[in-house]
């Protein structure tokens, strides 16, 4: 337990940090998901528009590192462009 004010409320506020970081990334697991298993190649190439966005505000937000963004994007492109060949 904190000894003093300022720990404890540090412990609510990276609980708070924490419960939010794992909210945008279940939601952005969710949407990269749908890209994956769509078919087609229009709607896959407008859900990656929409996955693209997303993932680059959680890079903004500190969420996820901008590598691991950067490779989540690539991966998808992959993915969308081979659908399309």
């Amino acid at each position: 337990m904190p000894q003093h004010k300022s720990a404890a409320k540090r412990v609510r506020q990276n609980r708070r940090r924490r419960e939010r970081n794992r909210m945008h990334r279940s939601k952005m697991r969710t949407l990269v998901k749908k890209v994956r298993m769509e078919k087609n190649p229009e709607i896959a190439q407008q859900l990656l528009n929409e996955v693209k966005s997303y993932i680059d505000s959680l890079v903004n937000k500190g969420v996820i590192h901008a590598n691991k963004a950067a490779r989540y994007k690539s991966r998808l492109e992959r993915r969308v462009k081979s659908l399309q060949g």
